[in-house]
């Protein structure tokens, strides 16, 4: 006999998709193994109509027959059903890439710039990078060897490289702090290839990763646009056009040159105090970055 309503057989099945999209896109271990549990337990309950804790605890108690649900509901509730489960599908695989790409741009810059540093022979800069950079890849290697996004999950390879390159690392302390510099930068140098090879077999392309260190450093002046702020658009653009030619030099199409001209635009109305048409220059930039970055982030 049934001890559950229609509306709870409802909610059940939609919990049970959610918590089945949390264990295969962002769960790992014993916490997608419990998620995987607890989705079955929904799925079977609602569609069995009868809930074993219900009876124990004394809840709904035996119902007769219930009202049989309209057509136009169970086509509503069908669709909802569908929507949670591609919507959700889609948007994991998209945020998972996106979150691991930011994780990685936090701490990518400390790398860069204490490869440039050791490059010119700037010791105290180096020193400084190379100081940042080791907690910030300490917390990268540490996540993403006990948990692997929907978009690496079958990279087996993943772990080895990551200890590979906190090895390189560990080498060149000395090398950085008291010794030869050039030998630390040639050795750093061996840490790029590991991370281009990673995105690579993975279906990341640098370019991805260059969409998504600049999307970070736009939204700052997206906000600033937004806050008709002229002086902090024209404070920010340096850093934000570096940004932009790392992605140029990846790619250098139409629909890139488009995030150019209009990151200009922005810069040029900040100029002339133009504060009207902040807002709407800025809804320029964004739509033709995400055009790019749904495409090819």
């Amino acid at each position: 006999m049934n001890n559950i309503t229609s509306i709870d057989r409802f909610l059940r099945l939609l919990l049970a998709v959610l918590l089945l999209e949390a264990a295969f896109f962002w769960l790992a271990g014993t916490s997608a193994v419990v998620a995987y549990a607890s989705a079955a337990v929904m799925g079977i309950t609602s569609a069995w109509g009868f809930c074993p804790l219900y009876s124990v605890l004394g809840i709904g108690g035996k119902r007769g027959p219930s009202a049989p649900t309209s057509l136009a509901l169970r086509i509503a509730a069908t669709f909802l059903l569908l929507g949670v489960a591609l919507g959700g599908s889609y948007a994991s695989q998209l945020l998972t890439r996106k979150l691991f790409l930011e994780d990685f741009n936090a701490m990518n810059p400390f790398y860069k710039q204490t490869l440039f540093m050791t490059g010119k022979g700037e010791r105290d800069k180096a020193i400084a990078n190379y100081e940042q950079l080791l907690p910030a890849y300490q917390k990268f290697q540490e996540k993403y060897s006990a948990y692997q996004p929907f978009a690496l999950r079958n990279d087996r390879q993943l772990a080895a490289d990551l200890a590979s390159v906190a090895e390189i690392f560990k080498a060149v302390n000395a090398g950085v702090r008291t010794g030869d510099l050039h030998q630390a930068h040639l050795d750093l140098e061996k840490v790029r290839p590991v991370f281009q090879e990673m995105f690579k077999r993975n279906g990341f392309s640098m370019l991805s990763v260059s969409l998504v260190d600049f999307h970070d450093a736009m939204e700052l002046m997206l906000d600033a646009a937004h806050a008709k702020d002229a002086a902090k658009i024209s404070a920010l653009y340096p850093q934000v056009s570096d940004k932009l030619k790392a992605v140029e030099a990846e790619a250098n199409d139409a629909e890139i040159v488009a995030i150019r001209t209009n990151l200009d635009a922005l810069l040029a109305l900040a100029n002339d105090a133009k504060l009207e048409q902040f807002s709407e220059q800025a809804e320029r930039l964004k739509s033709s970055f995400i055009k790019v970055y749904l495409q090819r982030g």
